[in-house]
């Protein structure tokens, strides 16, 4: 067993984001265009003396069995090394409750990180059945890049890697319950619904414009109708240069895609003078060498 291993959590945001349906199992079907972005957590894992410890730099997040790190520990350790203890360090950069999938990404890390900490050498698709069954966005964050995901976000299909180099992320002062706004959610009550055929083929062609003009996001009608403000970020986004904007996930983060640096830059400036949580991010690439 290795000593320590250090691992980077990237973001995720939705690009496009539709409801099919309820589910028999209490779930929602979706069809989702999910893409990595380079806003990282890092997450530290060493050997422990036994059981699992979690430490962070973040009060916002537990250190229990309630987060999703510490179930994907427990998971892989009772499955495959029953006898090893692990100590876990989330230096927490990625906004809590924010439709980023920032408790998915570092489960999805630890997963990483214990099958090579602990030489346990399972294979992708075992890791994968193991993040599906520990949350929906988990799998994907595991597998990374940009993927189209169906089912309850678990069923992925590989996408051309595309570089969107200007995105400003825009977090509220506020936290969304992703359970809360699927439960309200109401499809008869959505005015327009994504169009994935149109943006895939935009995303094949990588054409940005059109990226842009096609995102579009069915969970946007419970979140706005609860906090107006999101639909006022989106709208300013636009004014000051954004080709579109759209909120992430369940929220409340707001992501608008530029086409120049510098437009991005003042927009940059322009939220930062109301909202502490302002990013100018793109598309996150990872190496073998960071692995």
């Amino acid at each position: 067993m290795r000593k320590n291993i250090i691992l980077k959590a990237p973001a995720k945001v939705n690009l496009t984001l539709d409801v099919k349906g309820k589910r028999s199992d209490g779930y929602h079907e979706l069809e989702t265009v999910m893409h990595q972005v380079n806003l990282l957590d890092i997450i530290r894992i060493s050997q422990g003396t036994g059981g699992i410890q979690i430490k962070s730099n973040s009060s916002l997040i537990p250190t229990n069995e309630e987060n999703l790190a510490y179930q994907a520990a427990e998971m892989i350790l009772g499955e495959y090394a029953h006898k090893e203890g692990v100590e876990i360090y989330i230096e927490k950069n990625i906004p809590v409750g924010a439709g980023l999938a920032g408790g998915s990404t570092d489960a999805a890390a630890v997963i990483q990180g214990i099958n090579q900490l602990c030489d346990l050498g399972l294979e992708e698709e075992e890791l994968l059945e193991m993040a599906a069954r520990i949350g929906s966005d988990v799998a994907f964050c595991l597998a990374g890049g940009s993927k189209l995901a169906r089912g309850r976000g678990e069923i992925l299909s590989n996408l051309p890697q595309r570089m969107i180099p200007y995105i400003i992320l825009v977090k509220p002062h506020f936290q969304l319950s992703t359970a809360e706004v699927y439960r309200e959610l109401d499809l008869t009550q959505v005015e327009e619904f994504p169009d994935n055929v149109a943006f895939l083929a935009a995303w094949e062609a990588y054409d940005i414009i059109n990226i842009a003009g096609n995102m579009r996001n069915v969970l946007e009608t419970v979140s706005i109708r609860k906090y107006p403000e999101i639909a006022a970020i989106k709208a300013e986004l636009i004014r000051t240069g954004a080709l579109n904007a759209l909120m992430s996930g369940s929220g409340p983060s707001v992501m608008g895609i530029f086409m120049e640096e510098e437009q991005a830059l003042k927009a940059r400036e322009q939220f930062r003078t109301r909202y502490q949580e302002v990013f100018l991010l793109s598309s996150y690439v990872s190496t073998k060498s960071e692995e």
